[in-house]
């Protein structure tokens, strides 16, 4: 059998594969502003300053939280990625949960950990209400004593001692008997560098938090198993009138080239806020992640009855060919 291509057939030259191409550019550039910065994965929202979409949110927290294909918040670090328990933006800080550090279920199985570490040029720092306890550490190394009785004997020495009478040794959150045969002793590190240090002499450690319930003091507070990460949130007036819902209730985001503020809206973007007179001629330079068409203008639809008047004119005096590529009608 033989196939050939008649009259009505015609291969597009390649002044209307431009044409075809600029009009799905141009329905590309029409995609709502609204739904491309994404508000939550999973369970957890994403507000101001994080964002899980370039563009949004501010950019010192840019390319840091990623939300998994499993709708799982995860936060990178020079030392991994870290699965994202809950933020809390009314007392900024956010709990995340590393797995190579000791569980409950391990008992005195110590699996090869690595410490967990910031990038100290982000706005991120370990929060003082973390506490680490570590196990079967170095005495040759690491100073382990029970420190109410060390630090008034070695004041000066107080800070750098590991405790080994401390509250959460004697009460290992949810397992107190976890471990009967390994020493414990825990420790206020400073920064990250700390941590690193103590785990070269330990066989293991776990971050302990304590999250605030509410209740009456002393009770207040509960001991729980995660890594507490404060941040600080950038506030900025033009933040503000890009957010007010009397000025259009935009959304806080940046130009991904230069970094600069923009103001996220449902029909474009602007450098102030949602109803700012010259709104459309600012185009957002970001990746559309998620979108929908919503909308053609005047000149868009003159601008595709081009297109199609011109394939038509193209057709019309398209050579008859029979499949044979010419010069006329070649390609490429």
């Amino acid at each position: 059998m033989h196939f050939f291509l008649t009259n009505k057939t015609h291969i597009p030259t390649m002044p209307s594969l431009l044409i075809i191409q600029l009009i799905l550019s141009f329905l590309t550039l029409t995609t709502s502003q609204s739904t491309i910065c994404r508000t939550s994965c999973g369970n957890i929202p994403i507000k101001y300053p994080f964002s899980i979409d370039d563009g949004c949110g501010s950019p010192y927290y840019r390319h840091i939280l990623h939300c998994s294909d499993s709708q799982k918040l995860e936060l990178r670090t020079p030392s991994g990625k870290y699965v994202v328990r809950n933020v809390s933006y009314a007392d900024p800080h956010i709990v995340v949960t590393d797995p190579f550090m000791w569980a409950c279920e391990d008992g005195e199985n110590f699996r090869p950990t690595r410490p967990f570490s910031l990038d100290t040029s982000t706005r991120f720092k370990l929060s003082l209400q973390n506490e680490y306890i570590f196990f079967n550490c170095s005495e040759d190394n690491v100073i382990i004593q029970p420190k109410p009785m060390f630090c008034e004997h070695y004041p000066e020495r107080c800070d750098s001692s590991c405790d080994s009478a401390s509250y959460l040794c004697r009460h290992l959150p949810k397992c107190s008997f976890a471990l009967s045969s390994s020493s414990c002793c825990s420790y206020h590190p400073k920064a990250t560098e700390s941590l690193r240090l103590m785990l070269k002499y330990c066989t293991s450690y776990a971050s302990v938090y304590w999250r605030n319930v509410g209740a009456p003091q002393p009770y207040d507070q509960v001991p729980e198993y995660g890594i507490r990460v404060d941040f600080d949130i950038p506030v900025t007036t033009r933040c503000l009138q890009c957010q007010d819902p009397l000025k259009g209730g935009g959304t806080c985001g940046f130009d991904t080239e230069s970094q600069s503020f923009m103001c996220l809206c449902k029909d474009g973007n602007s450098t102030t806020h949602c109803k700012d007179y010259d709104i459309a001629r600012h185009n957002r330079k970001v990746h559309v992640i998620a979108g929908t068409v919503s909308g053609i203008s005047a000149a868009g639809a003159f601008g595709i009855g081009a297109g199609i008047w011109y394939l038509k004119k193209v057709r019309a005096k398209a050579p008859v060919t029979c499949g044979v590529q010419t010069n006329e009608n070649r390609l490429f």
